[in-house]
């Protein structure tokens, strides 16, 4: 399997809705093996096809609970159905919610305190998951990109500006930009990297 560059907000295929996967062959195999990797080298707790340049609807994550549980998986043309959101004011730090395509910035969120994901595996079988906490949030950000969101987009007025001039200041924003997990010095990785910028999208 291969590690793939993600790209950065402003590459088109983060902002429009992913396309249905109609083919449940066995070439679905390699992409969602390499979104496996691409998200463990980031190191992330989950991963969607737009991340890495795929405009299908599929999404993988990999979150391990305080309780020591594991949860991992893939699943491939998703609905969600979502609580009401929460209600109150944000913590800054509980409510923090990141993006391996906005990489480095994080920014306190309001998300649905639970959620029902269904959906398709790989094989084809049906998939129901109810998730409360941190998987719903990493439910309804994944499931977010596949509609063409970023979480930036779901900022309140205040937060969402600040996130815009942060995005400016690394000039991200425009087509072309990814960084490569293990090499690019972004999200913790790439440690002994000299690499600090984002590529364009022939790097590899």
């Amino acid at each position: 399997m291969t590690v793939r560059p993600i790209r950065i907000t402003g590459d088109p295929v983060l902002h429009n809705r992913a396309q249905p996967v109609s083919d449940f062959g066995p070439a679905l195999n390699p992409l969602i093996g390499d979104m496996v990797d691409t998200m463990r080298a980031a190191p992330g707790v989950g991963l969607a096809a737009p991340q890495i340049g795929v405009g299908l609807q599929v999404f993988v994550w990999e979150w391990e609970d305080q309780d020591g549980v594991l949860h991992e998986g893939t699943v491939i043309n998703p609905s969600l159905h979502k609580s009401a959101l929460s209600r109150g004011r944000l913590d800054d730090e509980a409510d923090a919610e990141g993006c391996l395509s906005i990489p480095d910035l994080r920014f306190a969120t309001r998300r649905a305190s639970s959620v029902t994901l269904r959906g398709y595996a790989p094989s084809g079988d049906s998939l129901e998951i109810t998730a409360e906490g941190w998987l719903a949030r990493i439910f309804q950000h994944e499931w977010d990109h596949l509609q063409g969101i970023l979480y930036s987009d779901r900022l309140s007025l205040r937060r969402r500006r600040q996130a815009k001039s942060e995005i400016a200041a690394h000039d991200w924003g425009t087509p072309g930009l990814s960084w490569l997990p293990g090499v690019d010095h972004y999200e913790g990785s790439g440690e002994d990297a000299e690499e600090t910028q984002p590529r364009g999208n022939n790097a590899s």
